[in-house]
């Protein structure tokens, strides 16, 4: 659909910047993010998200940019931006809604929308309202919208970001063969959705099967502590059973499985 595609990343964080060098291998490719040390840092090819700081070489189809002005180049855009929660565990959409008001402010007729943040069910069509309000557009006639859950495990090398299944999820076929263009970069197993909620459903269910799970182990070591019974030594036993899945009891960490149940 596009002839020439340029794609602009919103928010360089740990999600963002795989994707930003994945797809800066074939297409030009804008890094934005509102947090102008960060940006430029990544101008000097440093990544402080990794441990120890990853240097990487910036390419001539790497541009990073703290300038919403420069949103405008873009005609595909991917957000990926921070959903956190606020103090009463309500979902904090403050970041998604002015990545949507940006985009509306700086898109054009034929541009294709992704959102990659974790949301509820039904934000990404929320998302694309602001986007039609601000620009004056509609979607799936002016614009389109997708939908593709990140996956990534930060520190993980055996499981990089090409290497895990990737959900892209869109409603309109006529985008399909630009989408793919795209997303061909980025993983080597593309699952397609054609319905986004389902997409959005998936995600948060992923992140909140895993905080039961780790839950329920907890409980389970207590009560063999409780008790006087040797925990390692039940799961290994239960392991024997071909459908017994292990966890292993701890606390929950990282930068999903606090915040995503409450989605």
């Amino acid at each position: 659909m596009k002839s020439v595609l340029k794609i602009a990343i919103i928010g360089m964080g740990y999600v963002g910047l795989p994707l930003f060098k994945r797809i800066s291998k074939k297409f030009p490719t804008l890094g934005y993010d509102q947090n102008k040390k960060r940006i430029n840092e990544l101008n000097l090819g440093i990544d402080r998200n990794v441990f120890p700081n990853e240097r990487f070489k910036v390419t001539k189809n790497m541009i990073f940019s703290n300038s919403a002005t420069s949103l405008s180049i873009a005609n595909f855009y991917i957000v990926c931006v921070p959903t956190p929660v606020k103090k009463n565990n309500l979902p904090d959409l403050d970041c998604l809604i002015d990545a949507s008001v940006q985009i509306g402010t700086y898109i054009k007729r034929g541009d294709i929308v992704f959102y990659e943040s974790t949301v509820f069910p039904g934000v990404t069509k929320k998302c694309s309202k602001i986007i039609e309000k601000r620009s004056g557009f509609k979607q799936n006639e002016d614009f389109f919208v997708g939908y593709s859950p990140e996956r990534i495990n930060p520190g993980d090398t055996k499981k990089s970001i090409d290497k895990i299944a990737k959900i892209v999820s869109f409603e309109n076929k006529k985008i399909q063969s630009t989408v793919k263009k795209v997303y061909s970069l980025v993983s080597k197993n593309i699952i397609y959705s054609n319905k986004i909620i389902e997409a959005e459903t998936s995600k948060v269910i992923e992140n909140i099967q895993r905080d039961l799970n780790i839950g329920l182990f907890n409980e389970i070591f207590m009560v063999c502590r409780k008790l006087k019974i040797n925990f390692k030594e039940v799961v290994k036993l239960a392991s024997t059973k071909w459908n017994f899945v292990e966890y292993q009891p701890g606390l929950v960490g990282g930068h999903c499985l606090p915040v995503d149940p409450y989605y």
